[in-house]
């Protein structure tokens, strides 16, 4: 398959004097062709649609430098577990307790995940991003080597989503610095397996309807193996002699009770038959172990770093215990 190099791009910063769009090149075609032939649309429309996209390098900055490749857990942690984020996420679940009540139950996920997760994507809806998503995927389809199969994926997606399912004009989507979108930053690829039409207007708007982004989200964590109830990350007491798990990762291949025998005891009661797997993060009075379970894993679904996985769950409970303060 080819891989779309869409090197007559136009800078973002044009000259007075706009220059001639260059004729599509055999990549360009070829790509247009595969969306048409997948269901999306003409590819003359593909084609024209994208001669208007425009290279960001301020896109291709960003992406060469995420929060987590460079902080620590004492740093990254008070980026989303700030006061004001607490206090805002509380009146968030306060004002839409019924409706996120209501997603949470039908679809087994704790409401206040959800409240968290647009709380450290968007800070609930206020930043959902201010790059064209066009702009963003064609850019890093050419010129982000590294994951060009991958952006190239998501602006096929794109095309394939169209203007029917979504609530706003292809061209005029806007979100991230990587293309996702709504208050939940979701890719189009997440978008078209995950998302949902929660309110039924035969849309799915994941910047204006709160049902629509609510369920969205939940749907996104049962399809990732969330489990209703289960636990997500409890701090563990190391002993003197502790020993490192033998195979390092966010996956639960091992149990409390294993984990407990290597020297890692839970400072709050767990079954020790549940799988678990052991993490370590440098914090702010030094190094911080957790067990962490499946669900911490199907948050790491959502963003692979686990100082995002536990940034998400601790801002949860600091939501849930303020929303329940009469």
């Amino acid at each position: 398959m080819l891989l779309v190099c869409w090197c007559g791009l136009a800078q973002a910063r044009a000259p007075a004097k706009a220059a001639t769009t260059p004729p599509p090149d055999a990549a360009q075609r070829e790509f247009a062709a595969e969306v048409e032939r997948d269901g999306g649309p003409p590819a003359a429309t593909v084609l024209a649609t994208h001669a208007g996209a425009k290279r960001q390098q301020s896109i291709l900055d960003a992406i060469s430098k995420p929060a987590e490749a460079t902080r620590t857990w004492a740093q990254y942690r008070p980026i989303f577990l700030g006061q004001q984020r607490i206090d805002a996420g509380v009146t968030f679940y306060r004002e839409h307790r019924e409706l996120l009540d209501r997603i949470g139950a039908e679809q087994g996920v704790a409401p206040e995940i959800l409240v968290a997760i647009m709380g450290v994507e968007t800070g609930y809806g206020k930043i959902t991003g201010k790059y064209r998503v066009l702009d963003a995927l064609a850019t890093l389809a050419c010129h982000n080597p590294p994951r060009a199969r991958f952006f190239r994926g998501e602006l096929k997606q794109l095309f394939l989503l169209g203007d029917a399912h979504l609530a706003y004009p292809l061209d005029e989507l806007r979100g991230s610095y990587a293309g996702a979108m709504g208050w939940g930053q979701f890719m189009p690829t997440s978008i078209a397996q995950w998302a949902r039409d929660e309110d039924g207007d035969g849309r799915i708007d994941l910047w204006n309807s709160l049902p629509d982004i609510s369920a969205s989200i939940a749907n996104y964590f049962v399809a990732h193996g969330w489990q209703a109830g289960a636990p997500v990350a409890i701090r563990a007491q190391p002993a003197a002699t502790a020993t490192p798990p033998p195979e390092p990762g966010l996956d639960p291949v091992y149990t409390v009770q294993q984990l407990e025998a290597w020297g890692y005891a839970p400072t709050e009661h767990v079954d020790a038959a549940t799988p678990a797997t052991l993490l370590a993060l440098e914090g702010e009075r030094g190094v911080e172990y957790w067990l962490i379970f499946g669900n911490f894993r199907a948050i790491t679904r959502y963003n692979k770093s686990p100082m995002y996985a536990l940034a998400v769950y601790q801002l949860a409970q600091a939501i849930a215990a303020g929303a329940a303060v009469p």
